[in-house]
């Protein structure tokens, strides 16, 4: 398993597609605050309920600067299905091969009904404009995590 990211560490960069196919890079980003999730899978119940707090969370968030991916090994096609099914706002990206969630720390051993196995482990980490971690989460629950993440970072509004 690879080294879990910290605050004060410099975010990998990354280029990855987006459910439209068009490819988005990190670094494009710098200006801006970055809330990239981790999770499983699209269209499964955990993952589903994240994404539509995420995107109703979304306005207020661009509002406190925050721009948010939302990263899956799910293929392009998938998370369009996905963001058509529940009307999800944000940006959903496709990392098919798990390397940018193995090199951000959110791939490998974790417990599933008590036995270890290598998956996707449901992550969040904040950058600053400069791409470097403020905050990283790793281990999250799916339900109440935006309004954690919310509170954590001292935003108004935190109740959802």
């Amino acid at each position: 398993m690879s080294a879990r990211l910290e605050a004060g560490d410099a975010a990998p960069d990354f280029t990855l597609p987006d459910d439209t196919g068009k490819d988005v890079t990190l670094s494009d980003l710098r200006g801006r605050k970055v809330i990239v999730y981790f999770y499983p899978a699209a269209m499964t119940p955990g993952c589903t309920k994240q994404a539509c707090d995420f995107s109703e969370s979304l306005d207020s968030l661009a509002a406190d600067g925050y721009t948010v991916l939302g990263i899956s090994p799910d293929a392009p096609a998938r998370l369009a299905r996905f963001r058509e099914r529940d009307a999800l706002t944000l940006t959903l990206l496709s990392d098919a091969d798990k390397a940018v969630m193995t090199a951000w720390g959110a791939f490998g051993e974790k417990k599933l009904y008590g036995k270890v196995v290598q998956g996707v482990i449901r992550s969040t980490v904040v950058l600053d404009e400069e791409g470097t971690v403020t905050h990283a989460w790793y281990n999250v629950k799916a339900t109440g995590h935006v309004a954690k993440l919310r509170r954590d970072l001292g935003l108004e509004g935190a109740t959802r």
